[in-house]
């Protein structure tokens, strides 16, 4: 069966609205997080997520190591983390530790976003570029409510009510 070309799907898939997350981890390997949109829920009882992470991020090998990790689900006001998370910006993200805390796992929890997951790391499945890893939930926050932050058509959108 012929592929389809990857430029196309690429586009098809910029038409799926999706919400923007930091995904972090801490552990012996170290503190590390990424800007995400690929994570769904998968079942709430027992409650899992999904998170896609291309094999070739740091971050990769590090939630791996370390067991554990949280997603973060971000603000309209909080875009501009985004790029501290991305490696387009030379701070540490993590250099303000007044807006983390933590849960249960030790992973990063950004205090103020509109929800944070902390999970263990239950299952991994490699396909192609990336590691689908499959957390198992151990803790939640629930921040305030406020406008979310979608990514839609290559670029950062707000939705929701205020």
């Amino acid at each position: 069966m012929d592929q389809i070309d990857v430029n196309i799907f690429r586009s098809a898939m910029a038409r799926l609205a999706s919400a923007v997350t930091l995904v972090t981890t801490d552990g012996q390997a170290g503190r590390r997080g990424m800007a995400a949109t690929a994570v769904t829920s998968i079942t709430d009882e027992p409650p899992n997520l999904l998170v896609c992470v291309n094999k070739s991020a740091r971050s990769n090998m590090m939630i791996k190591r370390n067991g554990v990790f949280s997603v973060n689900v971000l603000s309209k006001e909080q875009e501009i983390l985004v790029g501290a998370f991305s490696g387009s910006s030379e701070a540490d993200p993590f250099c303000e530790p007044e807006l983390w805390s933590t849960l249960q796992t030790g992973a990063p929890i950004l205090k103020g976003a509109l929800t944070s997951l902390d999970c263990m790391l239950d299952q991994i499945v490699n396909i192609g570029t990336h590691s689908l890893f499959v957390g198992h939930v151990v803790g939640a926050q629930i921040g305030p409510a406020s406008e979310g932050l979608v990514y839609f058509d290559r670029k950062f959108c707000g939705v929701g009510e205020t």
